[in-house]
């Protein structure tokens, strides 16, 4: 048979061979007419990097290849320079993805014996691995992550492998879990396990953090947010960079335990920022081989990939050898299209906005097919170093397309599946950088040491270092070098935190820092300061804190009041108001201030609108009045609403401040409904009587207001009221149901809450709010069945449209642990809905046993 009559024969084929990744209805054409598409052989690695494009001064270096290295994902380097690689071997093996449940994974050590730059000797430390996916160095040997687990494994004897192996957590990555089968999804599961600055440990796509406790194998665990699909990096002041597939840059522009202070603030902003809403690339080669690829827009019309889908692996450049223009950008990859992004960062007070740094390029775009960018790293010598997973197909079978699976088999990609390089990324017109690595029994003066060079990867390895030793002498070490000034201030900004996370910061030793020359450093010690406000330095903190509210540059303000919302007194309270009033604050400013305010929305809107000062309107005072409004609508406390209504009465008539306050309550309602679709349900404050300030406003002569009380007549209610009807007050759950919601809660912590969040409010660009949702207190019918199969697509939740690529849980929860889950939604956070049967879960699990499919929304709405 001749490849082309293979091709036909194959694609005739194609409606009886359906992939997972197809979605009914699609017509899955090829865009790129097959004379236009170049062949893909295997390259050697001096053949790939001759593909390679790069600006000029730059040059890919090989560090390791096959047979070295193996399906490599993840590495770090340790203090002596070696190189430890993460290999996930059973990913992908063929189409079907089998044998991805064997124990082929293996941690290995690579070395650079003869100092000539390219690994050259392999130890295999950890083998018999179900899909590893990540490892961090801690203690005398390595966190491991293999699905669902966290390992500490160490060599105990010196022979190079390990003899230990420790479990120290076992709810990681459990999306990936072997156990769950054909769902068990490799795609959208933990990873990344990053020591951060302020001394925790992250990982993208999962919302525990971890905390050095004395020993590898015991770790403090805190829950966190969301954060991105695979791949983590900080900056140097720690804050935190993601990214999925398709959103290709995010950040914590505000460290997320303060976000989440008050449950009146709903979405707020500063944690998961996406940072360019530009997902345009510009690829090197024509681009088919893409999952989605025959959807309009997936591909140029001249078949390069349009946007990313792929994006993965960023890492904030620390290093030196590039050059000082690169320090601070944010690179990241693109294995679907064969390319490596380079952003650029704005830093406008605190809020960030990132930038290709080429115009219609790429930092690095290759036109071998088989480049597999899938994580960077800071190198020890200051390079920057990409893990490549050198295969044909990257896309796993649960998402995989028929139109995808005939590229990879008619055009050879499938094989090889073993491949991988590693490669390191130098400018050509700098002294090449060496490890200089520390030796094997460094003295805790020389980790000190450490904590003033130049790369990121030693201060943020020294920094770890220094918290596992915890030698008493190096408190006066790091005091001393955070006292002077005659250490770089990102080595006195290591030091600061170096001493948090080893328990030993004194407050005299942040009043110094506070003083200090440089922003990042004073910034880090206000932060620091709130460790003091619960003990007995609680008055001399506050002192501090006062006083550097006396003057304080821009810079500085974000975290200034975002510090002020921990002290909560009147002082604090009215030095936020001066700052608010005095500038022009944006959102970021708004969001931080608003979200140390819970419970205090009124009183603090109250002064505000009595200060002079706010009389007249700036940039961003109207966005923070709305934003108390909303929230003090959002309490829903009768008497503090009917206070906030007498408030906007007494202001004046359609005037900013009033407008601007109805908008905050007007901003707590759904949307207006689309066309056909009945309006969405309100939850009504109940009065006792029409309150005074809403009788006033309904009177009011100014032509913008009628409209908007209009939109918030259905939010208020009492006796008399045309329609009034008497809120039900809801039976407590009883026996069964009472015990199904406890077991729900205990299950919505661990499969529900890590996207939408323990309070139920959902997350920005993730997972939508089940507070109030009409999908989870409507049709339960509706609702099992995006349980047992998934949700995927637009859907409308409160008049917001999200899109959606929500799991299927038919395989992970039984009848009983599913509706244990649905009862304690339905009847959490002020809800009173039925709860849901174990039967009556059975009976839709059996209707829908064919069902392989996520639902869509229009599908749902045509239940009852």
């Amino acid at each position: 048979m001749n490849l082309r009559l293979g091709s036909v024969l194959f694609a005739a084929a194609l409606p009886l061979m359906a992939q997972n990744g197809d979605h009914s209805g699609e017509a899955q054409l090829e865009r790129v007419p097959a004379d236009r598409i170049p062949p893909s052989p295997v390259l050697d690695p001096a053949q790939e990097a001759a593909t390679f494009r790069l600006p000029p001064g730059f040059r890919a270096d090989l560090v390791a290849a096959e047979p070295l290295v193996h399906s490599p994902v993840a590495m770090q380097f340790d203090p002596l320079g070696r190189l430890w690689v993460v290999e996930m071997t059973g990913y992908m093996q063929n189409p079907s993805g089998s044998g991805e449940t064997e124990p082929t994974g293996k941690i290995v050590v690579l070395e650079d014996t003869d100092a000539d730059g390219r690994m050259d000797r392999r130890t295999v430390f950890l083998d018999g691995l179900v899909m590893p996916r990540a490892l961090m160095l801690a203690g005398d040997g390595v966190v491991v992550a293999e699905p669902p687990n966290l390992w500490f494994a160490r060599d105990a004897n010196g022979d190079g492998r390990a003899d230990e192996k420790i479990r120290i957590a076992s709810d990681y990555a459990t999306q990936n879990d072997p156990q769950l089968g054909d769902k068990s999804n490799p795609e959208h599961a933990s990873n990344g396990l990053l020591w951060a600055r302020d001394n925790w440990v992250y990982s993208a796509n999962h919302t525990q953090r971890m905390r050095w406790n004395g020993s590898p194998t015991n770790w403090l665990r805190s829950p966190t947010i969301f954060r991105g699909q695979w791949g983590l990096s900080q900056d140097d002041r720690g804050r935190l960079f993601y990214n999925s597939n398709s959103d290709q840059i995010r950040a914590d522009l505000i460290p997320d335990r303060y976000l989440s202070r008050n449950p009146h603030l709903r979405a707020p902003f500063g944690a998961n920022v996406q940072l360019s809403p530009d997902q345009r690339l510009w690829t090197a080669r024509v681009n088919p081989g893409v999952n989605r690829g025959y959807q309009p827009g997936q591909l140029t019309p001249d078949g390069h990939l349009a946007t990313f889908t792929g994006a993965c692996g960023p890492v904030v450049y620390r290093g030196e050898q590039l050059g000082p223009d690169l320090r601070g950008d944010v690179f990241l990859c693109e294995p679907t299209g064969n390319i490596i992004r380079r952003n650029r960062l704005l830093n406008q007070n605190g809020l960030l906005t990132a930038t290709n740094a080429y115009d219609h390029a790429e930092f690095l775009a290759s036109t071998d097919e088989r480049f597999r960018p899938v994580n960077l790293y800071n190198g020890p010598d200051g390079a920057l170093y990409v893990v490549d997973l050198y295969r044909g197909l990257i896309q796993h079978r649960i998402y995989l397309t028929s139109y995808l699976r005939k590229q990879i088999e008619s055009r050879g990609l499938m094989t090889p599946v073993d491949h991988g390089r590693i490669w390191r990324i130098v400018q050509t017109n700098r002294p090449a950088g060496t490890a200089r690595p520390l030796g094997p029994k460094p003295t805790t003066g020389d980790l000190v040491a450490r904590l003033t060079d130049p790369s990121g990867f030693w201060r943020d390895t020294a920094q770890r270092l220094l918290v596992e030793r915890a030698d008493p002498a190096s408190t006066r070490m790091l005091q001393l070098m955070v006292r002077t000034n005659t250490t770089s201030a990102d080595g006195r900004l290591a030091a600061l935190w170096t001493l948090e996370g080893l328990g030993t910061l004194d407050l005299s030793t942040v009043e110094a820092a506070m003083a200090d020359s440089d922003g990042a450093v004073r910034s880090a010690a206000l932060r620091l300061t709130e460790g003091f406000l619960d003990g007995p330095d609680r008055e001399a903190a506050l002192n501090l804190i006062y006083r550097r509210a006396g003057f304080i540059p821009p810079e500085e303000q974000l975290q200034l009041m975002l510090t002020l919302g921990e002290v909560k007194t009147p002082t604090a309270d009215a030095i936020l108001r001066a700052l608010l009033m005095n500038t022009s604050p944006d959102l970021l400013r708004i969001h931080a201030t608003l979200s140390g305010l819970g419970g205090r929305e009124l009183e603090f809107l109250e002064a505000l609108v009595a200060d002079p000062n706010c009389s007249a309107v700036k940039e961003g005072h109207v966005a923070l009045l709305s934003g108390l409004a909303r929230c003090i609508t959002v309490e829903a406390k009768p008497p503090r609403v009917a206070k906030l209504l007498q408030l906007i009465a007494d202001s004046r008539s359609g005037e900013w401040q009033q407008l601007a306050l109805l908008d905050g309550m007007v901003s707590t309602l759904p949307a207006p409904p689309r066309p056909g679709q009945p309006p969405p349900a309100v939850k009504p404050i109940p009065f006792e009587t029409e309150p005074a300030g809403l009788k006033s406003l309904r009177g009011s002569s100014s032509p913008d207001v009628p409209n908007r009380m209009a939109r918030l007549d259905p939010l208020f209610t009492w006796p008399g009221k045309a329609g009034f009807q008497a809120p039900a007050v809801a039976a407590p759950l009883q026996g069964a149901d009472q015990e199904s919601y406890l077991r729900g809660r205990e299950l919505y912590a661990v499969v529900c809450g890590a996207c939408h969040q323990p309070h139920g409010r959902g997350q920005e660009g993730l997972a939508p709010p089940l507070v109030e949702s009409e999908w989870a207190t409507g049709s339960e019918q509706r609702l099992i069945r995006i349980a047992l199969h998934g949700l995927r697509d637009p859907v409308t939740v409160n008049g917001t449209t999200w899109n959606l690529a929500m799991p299927a849980f038919a395989e992970a929860l039984n009848d009983g642990q599913i509706a244990d889950l649905l009862t304690y939604i339905r009847n959490e956070w002020g809800h009173s809905a039925k709860p849901v049967r174990p039967e009556t879960v059975g009976k839709v699990r059996t209707e829908t046993a064919q069902r392989e499919d996520s639902w869509t929304e229009p599908e749902l709405l045509k239940l009852p």
